[in-house]
Parts: C-alpha cells; sequence; structure tokens
C-alpha cells in the first residue's frame, strides 16, 4: 500500500481564506447599494414633503382676498341701509374644444344660425384652430340660448359657468358704482375702487369661515339719491341744459349721501359710459366754479382778521388793475358792507378782500383748503385742479370770485361743508364712516366764530340776497350762487354759462351741504330772459331740500328764532335806506 504523502495542514485554510476574501467585495458593495438606496429614499420623501409644502401651504384669508382671481366673488355693494346696488348672479357662456369639432361648417352653421349676434367668419376661424383645446365663442348666453345650443348636440362645443355682475337699481348712481368688465373686473367707480386698495377694504369685511365677501357699505342713502337724480333730470330738460350735476354731503362726517351727474349710462350695460359727455363731473371734471368760490375768499378775509362783518369796502367804479376792468354784474355803486358784498355778489367788494389778504396768505389759505391738490376719493375719477401759470394782481382779484382757478366740484363742497360745521376740513367718503372717525381725520381750517359768521351769511343771502329761490317753508336754508362764463376756444363766452348753487340745511344747526351744478342752462320767459344761478340751479337745490330733508329726519320748523338774523337783517334794511 503505497503511503499517502501527509497534507498540509494549512491547505484547507488557505482555501477557505480565498473563498473569504472573494466574498468580502461582494458583502461591501451590497451595504453600499443598501446604504444609496436608503439615501435616496429619504431624500425622495423630503423632496416630496417640501414640494406640497410649497406648493399647497395655505394663504391667509387676506391674502385670498386680494387676489383678482379668488375664489370669494366679487362683494355685493350695498347702501348704508344694506339696500342691494349690487350683486352677482351666475350665467352661462359659450365654449369649444376645436380639437373635437368634426365638421367646422356646419358646426359654423348651426351656431350663426341660432345665435344671430355671432360673426360667421370669426367663429370659422376659432373653431379651426385644431391645436387649441379652448375658445370662447360668446360670453354670457340666456337660458333660452343655452338651452337651444345644447339641444343641437354639436361635437366638442359647451358651457361654463359664470358670474355676472349685474346692478338692480339701473342707471341709479352710475357714476358711484362704476361697471366692470365681461372678466369682472372694475373699470370705473367704486367697483374700480375694490380692484385696488379697496380689496383690502373689502377683505376686512369677511368672515374667513365663509366662502363669500360680506357686503359693501356705501355712504349712500337711495331715497335720496333717487330724489337728487330725478330733480336734477328735470331741471336738466326744463332749462335745456347740456348737463346737471349735483351731491349731497353729510357735513359732520364727510359721507357722500348721494352723488349724480347727467348724463349718465347702465352698468349692466356700460357702453354708453365711453362717451365724453358721461363724465363724472362731480369728481372727474375741473371747473371755474364762479361766486360760489366767494364763500373761499370771504372765509379767509374773516378768519385772517382784515374785516369783520362791519367792515366795509367801496364799490362805487370798477377796480382798475392795469387794462383790466372788473366790474359787479349788478352794481349797486356805493359803499357796501362785507355782509352786502357776499348777498349783492360783488366782484369789487371780494377782490378787495383778497388784497387785504395778501398774495402769501391768499395761497396759503387755499393750499390748506386742498386747491392746489388733485383731490382722490375712493373713485378713480379724480381730476387735478387747474391753477393760474402766475400769481399776479389781476390772478389775485379774478380767483377770488372763482375764476381763473378750475377745480373739482366735490373740493369746494367740502370747503363749503367745513365752512359751516365749525370750520373742520373733512375728507368726503363715498364709503360708510361713524363721527368718531370723521372727528379723527378732520382739520380745523377756520375758527368755530368764523364758522359762525359764514353760517350767517349763507343764511343772509337766502332771505335776503341772490339764493333767494332755494327758500323751503320750515327749514333754515343757507346758500350762494355761483355763475361763470364757459371758456370757449380759450376765450370767455359770454353766452355760454356754468351755473352752480352751494347750500347748506339747517343753519341753525347745519347738517347737510347740497351742490347743484347746470351746465350751460338756457333762459326761459318765467326767469325773464335771465340765466344766471339764481334762476335755474338755486330753485333746482331748494327742490331737492325739500324733499331730502323729510327722507333724512330733518323736521321742520316754524318759528323764525334767529335773533342773529333778524339783528343783522334789520342793520342790513336800514343800510339800503340810507
Amino acid at each position: 500500500m503505497t503511503a499517502q504523502p501527509n497534507a498540509d495542514p494549512n491547505a484547507d485554510r488557505g482555501a477557505g481564506t480565498a473563498e473569504a476574501g472573494r466574498q468580502r467585495p461582494l458583502r461591501g458593495l451590497k451595504r453600499t447599494r443598501l446604504v444609496l438606496v436608503g439615501f435616496l429614499v429619504v431624500f425622495s420623501a423630503v423632496g416630496i414633503r417640501l414640494g406640497q409644502l410649497t406648493i399647497g401651504t395655505p394663504q391667509a384669508p387676506d391674502t385670498v382676498a386680494l387676489k383678482p382671481d379668488a375664489d370669494i366673488p366679487r362683494p355685493e355693494i350695498v347702501d348704508r341701509s344694506g339696500r342691494l346696488l349690487a350683486t352677482n348672479i351666475e350665467v352661462a357662456s359659450l365654449f369649444a374644444d376645436p380639437r373635437k369639432i368634426i365638421d367646422v361648417d356646419e358646426a359654423t352653421e348651426l351656431l350663426t344660425s341660432h345665435l344671430p349676434g355671432l360673426d360667421a367668419g370669426e367663429v370659422r376661424r376659432k373653431l379651426s384652430q385644431r391645436k387649441r383645446a379652448f375658445v370662447w365663442l360668446k360670453r354670457e348666453v340666456s337660458p333660452a340660448e343655452q338651452a337651444m345650443i345644447h339641444n343641437l348636440g354639436i361635437p366638442g362645443v359647451g358651457f361654463r359657468k359664470e358670474t355676472r355682475r349685474v346692478y338692480p337699481m339701473g342707471r341709479l348712481a352710475a357714476h358711484t358704482l362704476g361697471f366692470v368688465d365681461v372678466d369682472s373686473r372694475g373699470l370705473a367707480g367704486i367697483e374700480h375702487f375694490l380692484d385696488g386698495r379697496g380689496r383690502l377694504f373689502a377683505a376686512s369685511l369677511t368672515d374667513p369661515s365663509r366662502d363669500e365677501a360680506a357686503p359693501v357699505e356705501l355712504a349712500m342713502d337711495v331715497r335720496v339719491q333717487h330724489a337728487l337724480a330725478e330733480e336734477l333730470s328735470q331741471a336738466k330738460e326744463k332749462f335745456s341744459a347740456e348737463a346737471a350735476a349735483g351731491l349731497v354731503l353729510d357735513i359732520r362726517t364727510g359721507e357722500i349721501l348721494a352723488m349724480a351727474s347727467l348724463p349718465d349710462f347702465n352698468p349692466n350695460d356700460p357702453v354708453e359710459a365711453l362717451r365724453k359727455d358721461r363724465i363724472n363731473r362731480i369728481t372727474g371734471g375741473v371747473y371755474e366754479m364762479g361766486s360760489t368760490f366767494k364763500t373761499v375768499t370771504l372765509a379767509m378775509a374773516l378768519d385772517e382778521g382784515v374785516t369783520d362783518l362791519n367792515g366795509t369796502y367801496d364799490a362805487s367804479a370798477p377796480l382798475v388793475i392795469g387794462r383790466q376792468r372788473i366790474r359787479d354784474y349788478h352794481g349797486k355803486y356805493r359803499v357796501l358792507t362785507v355782509p352786502e358784498v357776499f348777498i349783492y355778489s360783488s366782484n369789487i367788494g371780494t377782490a378787495k378782500m383778497a388784497f387785504d389778504v395778501g398774495e402769501e396768505r391768499q395761497k396759503a389759505f387755499l393750499e390748506k383748503l386742498g386747491f392746489f391738490d388733485r383731490f382722490r376719493a375712493e373713485l378713480p375719477e379724480a381730476a387735478a385742479p387747474l391753477l393760474p401759470p402766475r400769481w399776479g394782481k389781476v390772478t389775485r382779484a379774478t380767483v377770488a370770485f372763482g375764476h381763473g382757478i378750475s377745480v373739482q366740484p366735490l373740493q369746494l363742497a367740502a370747503a363749503g361743508a367745513a365752512f359751516m360745521n365749525g370750520g373742520k376740513l373733512i375728507p368726503p367718503t363715498f364709503l360708510k364712516r361713524d363721527r368718531e372717525v370723521a372727528d379723527g381725520i378732520a382739520k380745523q381750517v377756520i375758527s368755530p366764530e368764523t364758522s359762525r359768521k359764514m353760517r350767517y351769511l349763507l343764511r343772509l343771502n337766502v332771505e335776503k340776497g341772490s339764493a333767494s329761490h332755494a327758500k323751503v317753508e320750515g327749514y333754515d336754508v343757507g346758500g350762494k350762487t355761483g355763475t361763470a362764463e364757459k371758456v370757449v376756444d380759450g376765450r370767455y363766452a359770454k353766452d355760454q354759462r356754468f351755473t352752480n348753487f352751494l347750500g347748506g340745511f339747517p343753519m341753525n344747526d347745519p347738517r347737510y351741504c347740497v351742490l347743484i351744478i347746470l351746465d350751460n342752462p338756457q333762459p326761459l320767459p318765467e326767469t325773464y330772459g335771465y340765466a344766471t344761478a339764481g334762476w335755474n340751479a338755486v330753485p333746482t337745490g331748494g327742490k331737492v331740500i325739500a324733499r331730502i330733508a323729510p327722507l333724512l329726519g330733518v323736521e321742520p320748523k316754524f318759528d323764525d328764532g334767529d335773533d342773529m338774523l333778524d339783528t343783522m337783517a334789520t342793520r342790513l334794511e336800514a343800510r339800503v335806506t340810507e
């Protein structure tokens, strides 16, 4: 038997070691793969979560309300008592998916034959855009039109629900409300305000738990608005005026209770709004206001202390400044007291008051009242004042009686309210505002004593002066007339006039300011051939006050009780007799 050599005791160990050496890299590779897979899983999860947080983070309620395309629809607009002025209704709009249209010509013929308002060429062009998945064919179809097109069963044609803005009151308060386009974007008035900074206001009224915005409350009183608009319409027709406008202002809060400008438009179909004569004359135009601007000069002279109610001014001859001669329309040709300067509307006396005040103080007073700046309320329609290019002596005189400077009528009304309410200039607003807020933003522009004197002058002018046709039985009405020649082709036209009346009531405790404007009214036999403010704008203002005073809760009184007026009237009559 052949003996076997002894086996190497390390032989098996060496083989195992070699095998183990081959397996270690494999195990290491597996571990590496597991680690990489783990990292990928972790990072993928983190990435997905970050994407969710970035895309889906809920926004704050205010942010949502401020987005133009927010799910929350436009808020309703109501008057101060909750009467509906603007709201939303759901309507259907017709669209097509051109990719699904089988026969373009047939579809075009069917659609245009049932909807005559559609242009066949335009419809064919849209339906031929095979790469598009969506085209509008007609926005806001009626229910009858929707049913008719639905029954045609045209493949690729359908309807989408949209929101349409509607105005239940029609033309009433059109310039205040404004209007929206087909995509419900505000283009004018309060509607434009709600698409801008007003969105924040609307959002502040909204309960985040609700899916609709709270109504926006205007300062407007629909009853007063209707009365104002109706009287303006009748006056415009009676005096064959080119236009008429007016407003009613709460002098304690600055709230605009009513504003109208005729001709107007229907915000439900606002094509008319694009015409030039449809502008908002209260805020969107500037005018030489004529003698109503004398209230500014009288208040300035009294407050600056250059005169008082016992002061006098010589109006016996025209005021000559270089080559210019300033005359009174109905001159008395004598020395006038300050009340007489006001009630006889003396250009000469008013100009001399402005001279006594001086150029710098005159300009400072006008600037304090805001006449040098564009006034902006909530409406976007806000015209800038037209100021004199230079401020010489003639300018100081003409500005004193309302020529040579053009301002927004709303600015003059705000100043007039300050002259009546104790001297506080309160920025007017179309939104509802309480007395406390108004007092917080008011600016004292004249003293309470000057305001008391101005109330007397305004009341006296209705009792004894050019505004006598504004008398209303039972109510202490005060006011000032204004007639300005219109500028035509760069020159004043003597046969074209801009008349207005600035008034207030009740003057023993003023609450409301009224402004009436008539653009180029014509004379009538009953006005004895005159077309000045005292014969048209003033009686219109009286009719407005007679209608709205009871609506506003102002009770009439039938006792004279105005001792100051009686005393001063007696002095005036004695002066006239002399």
